[in-house]
């Protein structure tokens, strides 16, 4: 079955910016474009039978001219478009589960809370099943085109993050990429040590040889898939979240690993988080397989 790329458009510029990256993203990919407008009537006093089908129209008139932009930069490409009534998280939630990726538009940096995600957007990469993608609308497309490099954050046992590792190799394939893979670390607290980590650590040769061992298990079955993806690997102590940001600077894409969605109320997690609000580029946020 072959999965599309779905973007979620709202008639802003942001979308419009997330409809764009999806659509090249989409071409890269050979992979079908779905273009989808979730909306829920709201009623006004003034005149309530009209609105709803003003609203409907307006639905329509959005899709409809995203496509018609979509179909004329990319000719060749497979678009179709859905509009959708219902909540904008459940109905999005529910067309992400049958993609490759979901693509958002955001509100660009904040001068108080960064990268403005939105509630809808917020919730969407919690709940998602699938890859979400938040694109500003001041990405430029021409940073894909500099050589940049595709920024993924790799923690844990070597098995921990495959999914975010898989979606940042199969783009860096797509774009004739580079993966730069970093994993941060930080001295544990002394109560975390027990004889059995501190043999591993001796066997390593210390924290920072286990570390950089660590990776390197994690990242092999990769480089066996993708052998032409070139692969930086970054292993640097320190915060996950401001190590990722730095390197994020001179990315075209950063991507992180969601915890599963175990609460009640979904949680992004807080290196996602971070990079959702802070970074330069695209953020990729991947749920565990």
């Amino acid at each position: 079955m072959t999965r599309p790329i779905i973007v979620g458009v709202d008639g802003s510029p942001e979308s419009a910016a997330a409809a764009a990256w999806a659509g090249r993203e989409a071409v890269r990919r050979s992979l079908p474009l779905r273009i989808v407008h979730a909306w829920q009537w709201q009623s006004y006093d003034f005149a309530p039978a009209a609105d709803r089908d003003a609203q409907a129209g307006w639905a329509r008139e959005i899709v409809d001219g995203v496509r018609h932009t979509i179909a004329e930069r990319h000719p060749g490409l497979a678009v179709t478009a859905e509009v959708r009534e219902g909540s904008p998280v459940g109905s999005l939630v529910a067309e992400a589960a049958e993609a490759e990726m979901l693509v958002l538009g955001s509100r660009g940096h904040g001068a108080v809370v960064g990268f403005l995600i939105g509630s809808v957007g917020r919730q969407v990469i919690a709940e998602s099943a699938r890859p979400v993608v938040l694109v500003r609308s001041d990405d430029l497309a021409t940073a894909e085109a500099m050589g940049r490099e595709i920024v993924v954050g790799q923690h844990g046992e070597p098995e921990d993050g495959a999914a975010a590792l898989g979606f940042a190799f199969a783009t860096a394939a797509a774009r004739g990429a580079t993966v730069r893979v970093v994993r941060a670390w930080t001295l544990p607290p002394v109560f975390a040590y027990s004889p059995a980590s501190l043999k591993l650590l001796e066997e390593a040769g210390g924290l920072e040889p286990y570390e950089r061992k660590a990776l390197d298990a994690a990242l092999r079955p990769w480089r066996e898939r993708y052998p032409d993806v070139p692969v930086i690997e970054q292993v640097e102590m320190g915060s996950a979240s401001q190590v990722l940001l730095t390197a994020a600077a001179q990315a075209q894409l950063v991507v992180v690993g969601r915890h599963a969605a175990r609460a009640v109320v979904p949680r992004i997690g807080s290196v996602a988080q971070a990079l959702l609000h802070h970074a330069p580029c695209p953020v990729g946020v991947v749920p565990p397989a």
